[in-house]
């Protein structure tokens, strides 16, 4: 039966999350009981840390986890979000200028509607992680690519932007930086800071992977600056994905707005989640722990994988990524991800999700798995790679 064409939205036509797409294909792989290498997302294979567990089931038994929570989150997560502050940076931060978010996402969407009206022009570093764009695109925003791969030391360049016609509206960074694993030095995030102060543009600073740097903890925009939105999750170095528990660091002139927007989009973060997660901070020796593992990890791959297959892969000093360049092997590297799946069971991401101009060139590798993983990925790429360059032959 046939009814009339009804509007579909212009912003439904965004570009998908590719990387969520692989895992959804690997994990239908994976019930059809093939034996899949997972490399694909970002996700720890370590559990949330005992304690936010224990905490968990014992808030099941108190009046107060069994409602909503206040849209910027309960008062005693918001105020250990503000002692970790002080613990880890040196910072004395009011714990008003915390909100808690349903994992970071919904804190890139309230920063977003808070801070920008439609048609604001906003600077995305590029190859970046895809759903600052996607959600952007959505909301009537435009990112404007801000090159920051190869050739500009995978790094953004102010005076790229000093350039322009005209400065952005706002600027997004990211350090740790998917999928790259860059981390910008102190002495950049002091200069882009003060760029931003300087000429009116607005920093989010997406700063997820604190916690995973591998030459010494990151410091935060926060130090430099006070009108940079912060997101920040329990996702990655607190092992929590899905949990679904972000928050931001918000100006004290968007904390109104933010509450309103967080009030009419989903109420309040999940209050059990809420109550438990403030354990996750005094996790750190446990945390720790994978740390070391995917420092492990990433030798692993980086030694052992071909160097035809890692080409001129960014410096992967944080987070748990390693962003390969394959321009030797193939100029395609949806196809090439494909064929590396279907025959030898190992899922990696494509790089165009995170660079529409040369992501043909690169895939993204995560190694947030346990080590025995990275050395069967290790074992079966390298047999992939040597049939396919003897297919090519």
């Amino acid at each position: 039966m046939t009814g009339p064409t009804l509007k579909i939205a212009k912003r439904s036509k965004m570009p998908p999350f590719m990387a969520m797409d692989v895992m959804r294909l690997a994990a239908e792989l994976d019930a059809q009981g093939h034996d899949i290498v997972h490399l694909e997302v970002g996700q720890p294979s370590s559990s949330a840390p005992k304690p936010v567990m224990d905490a968990l089931i014992d808030s099941m038994g108190q009046q107060k986890s069994r409602g909503y929570a206040v849209a910027l989150g309960i008062i005693e997560l918001r105020q250990r979000i503000a002692e970790h502050y002080q613990e880890w940076y040196q910072i004395d931060l009011d714990s008003e200028r915390v909100a808690v978010t349903v994992g970071s996402s919904t804190g890139f969407a309230i920063s977003f509607m808070s801070a920008f009206d439609v048609g604001d022009r906003i600077a995305i570093p590029n190859p970046g992680y895809p759903a600052y764009r996607n959600l952007m695109l959505g909301m009537g925003l435009e990112p404007v690519i801000l090159p920051a791969g190869a050739e500009e030391g995978w790094m953004p360049r102010l005076q790229d932007m000093e350039n322009w016609d005209r400065l952005p509206d706002g600027l997004m960074i990211a350090s740790p930086h998917n999928p790259t694993g860059v981390v910008i030095p102190d002495v950049e995030l002091k200069e882009i800071c003060e760029w931003c102060d300087k000429n009116g543009v607005r920093l989010i600073s997406d700063e997820i992977y604190h916690g995973l740097s591998y030459t010494g903890r990151c410091e935060t925009a926060l130090k430099y600056t006070d009108n940079a939105i912060i997101i920040n999750s329990l996702s990655k170095y607190f092992s929590m994905t899905g949990w679904r528990i972000g928050w931001m660091i918000l100006p004290e002139q968007l904390i109104s707005a933010a509450e309103k927007l967080a009030q009419n989009l989903y109420i309040s973060a999940p209050t059990p989640n809420q109550i438990a997660s403030v354990k996750a901070f005094d996790c750190s020796d446990e945390l720790d722990q994978h740390v070391e593992r995917y420092q492990e990890n990433r030798q692993v791959l980086l030694s052992g994988l071909p160097s035809e297959f890692l080409g001129n892969a960014a410096p992967c000093d944080g987070a748990f990524y390693i962003y390969a360049d394959i321009s030797a092997l193939s100029d395609d590297s949806i196809a090439f991800a494909k064929e590396l799946l279907d025959q030898t069971g190992v899922a990696t991401t494509p790089g165009v999700d995170f660079d529409p101009i040369n992501g043909h060139r690169f895939l993204r590798l995560s190694f947030a798995g346990s080590t025995a993983t990275m050395h069967e990925a290790v074992k079966r790429i390298n047999e992939f790679v040597e049939a396919y360059k003897k297919d090519a032959a």
